[in-house]
């Protein structure tokens, strides 16, 4: 829930009258398979469109300290990739020390991550952006607590009802995971709105025959293919994809039928 005492700080953007059009959440097959480079590539893709665009993450696990605060890369990454400026604190509501499952970093501060909290979030920088990406943590069924019935990074997702981009870490299994995730979002009744495929592992053999047998078997467009780059960065990583598909269409709501299979090649 949101926090009844919470003041806008005098500099934020002003809310607008509608919240953003174009809203998605960003999962993976797996951890460290570049969620975050591709959340934030889609952000420069969006804001070369001319769209004030956003990226948040839900849960953070792993940060330094730094001028008096704990900073996490992903999230920094994601705020810088924002064309939208907002309060630090905005672009994550928790941001854990220990780089380890998320319920076991907040468990040991004494923090209980609240999918509440994380809604309120969201809907502040929505009310502000044209487009906001919300990057999960982990693969798509992480969990928020350490209670078998405490949620987990699937529900948080079905909660804000935003269509979903799947990023597929291309390297051995990847297949499998990418159909099982996808099965895992259809479940929920969400849609999953595309696809990309990242190439994390540059020694992966059948690299194409792995793409096309994914692709035949998602019914959601390929956004893009991000080869393997040796120094990786967003603005590099945007030029492989192709966001038509997302913004160029009204956006999609839960349970509503999933976009035809389509493949984009990157430009």
């Amino acid at each position: 829930m949101a926090d009844p005492n919470f003041i806008v700080p005098r500099d934020t953007p002003a809310e607008r009258p509608t919240p953003a059009r174009h809203a998605f959440f960003v999962t993976g097959t797996d951890t460290e398979i570049g969620k975050t480079l591709v959340a934030s590539a889609l952000l420069h893709a969006a804001a070369r469109r001319g769209l004030v665009c956003a990226g948040v993450k839900s849960v953070a696990a792993g940060a330094s300290e730094r001028n008096g605060r704990f900073v996490n890369e992903d999230v920094e990454q994601l705020h810088l990739a924002s064309n939208l400026k907002l309060p630090d604190d905005w672009y994550c509501p928790y941001v854990l020390k220990d780089a380890t499952a998320p319920h076991i970093a907040a468990a040991a501060e004494g923090v209980a991550l609240d999918c509440g909290v994380i809604r309120a979030g969201y809907a502040r920088v929505a009310a502000r952006a044209d487009l906001v990406i919300v990057e999960g943590v982990g693969g798509f069924r992480v969990p928020l607590g350490a209670d078998a019935n405490a949620p987990d990074t699937a529900d948080l997702a079905r909660q804000l009802g935003l269509p979903v981009i799947l990023v597929v870490g291309l390297r051995l299994g990847c297949i499998s995971h990418a159909l099982l995730t996808a099965e895992a979002i259809a479940a929920r009744g969400l849609t999953l709105a595309g696809w990309v495929a990242n190439h994390v592992d540059p020694a992966m053999r059948h690299v194409e025959a792995n793409v096309d047998a994914i692709a035949a078997r998602l019914s959601a467009p390929l956004l893009g293919r991000v080869p393997h780059l040796p120094h990786p960065d967003a603005a590099t990583a945007s030029g492989y994809l192709d966001i038509a598909p997302l913004v160029d269409a009204a956006r999609p709501r839960m349970s509503e039928t999933p976009p035809s299979a389509s493949r984009h090649a990157a430009p």
